[in-house]
């Protein structure tokens, strides 16, 4: 052995790039799925505010798998299908696979961005499924009438103010209402079919709005299996180091702070979202 080699072994090894550890890399995807943020709301997922945490997720030169941590009550739908999106774009163009990892509740769109993945998790006590829509507002004319209020609105197209929440609900309109649910509805189905296409069983009406433990969604074909994340990467992937990437927040939102929150207008229509984002979680029992 020459004396260069002998140095060289006393030195402390040096790990070249290419023994360094696989990374899965983890994507919290926790709140109600809306469009709009509420600073008197608890988290909230968007494309706008958890591309960046996606993107982050799947650029790793190390990237074996990606997981997506869900915690929701479901919400827009739109959003659903744009998050869902992306995120099977980057899997494809990356080539790795994606696992979802359903917390306590993956429900309605909560499970059409579960869906997204290739495997679906879930703990035995998670609440699964909900694959249907559903709408809900408030009927504020009475209100306006006990306050001796007369709201006025002037349009040009006899459907541009379809059930306005300060006019008395008309019969037409729902029946308008239905008939765009069903779209969506059908919509949401074709996804579950084309994600998880022979995996689903007949035993129920999968696609009834009905929610189930994860226990019965494992039977029922909606997850692949039982676990958490670390013990499914424990034996899926043991050598890989995990990496989370959460969505980041505004300053002014982590204060709960816009300047649309100080408007009286705005703040009204805050305060209606923030019960209607209650409600969707209190549907859960959370």
């Amino acid at each position: 052995m020459s004396v260069t080699d002998k140095i060289a072994a006393r030195l402390p090894r040096v790990m070249d790039r290419g023994e360094r550890p696989p990374v899965v890399a983890a994507v919290r995807l926790h709140g109600v799925i809306t469009p709009q943020s509420s600073p008197v709301a608890r988290n909230t997922i968007s494309l706008q505010n958890v591309e960046t945490a996606i993107n982050r997720a799947f650029d790793n030169e190390r990237l074996i798998a990606v997981a997506l941590l869900i915690n929701s009550p479901g919400g827009a739908p739109t959003q659903s299908a744009l998050i869902a999106e992306r995120i099977r774009e980057l899997a494809t163009k990356k080539h790795v696979p994606v696992l979802a990892f359903c917390e306590d509740v993956a429900a309605s769109g909560g499970y059409w961005l579960a869906c997204a993945a290739d495997e679906i998790y879930a703990h035995g006590t998670s609440l699964v499924g909900s694959i249907g829509v559903v709408s809900a507002g408030f009927g504020l004319n009475g209100l306006l009438d006990k306050a001796g209020v007369e709201r006025r609105v002037y349009t040009a197209g006899e459907n541009k103010v379809r059930l306005d929440p300060f006019q008395a609900e008309k019969p037409e309109d729902v029946e308008w209402l239905k008939g765009l649910h069903a779209d969506l509805h059908e919509q949401f189905k074709a996804w579950v079919t084309e994600r998880r296409g022979g995996k689903l069983k007949a035993e129920e009406d999968l696609f009834s709005g009905e929610i189930w433990t994860g226990t019965k969604a494992q039977q029922l074909g909606l997850v692949d299996g039982i676990g958490t994340l670390r013990s499914v990467l424990a034996k899926r992937f043991p050598d890989a180091e995990l990496t989370v990437a959460e969505p980041r927040k505004p300053l002014l939102a982590k204060l709960g702070l816009t300047g649309a929150s100080t408007r009286s207008g705005d703040l009204v229509t805050q305060v209606l979202a923030s019960l209607e984002e209650r409600a969707r979680w209190s549907r859960f029992g959370l």
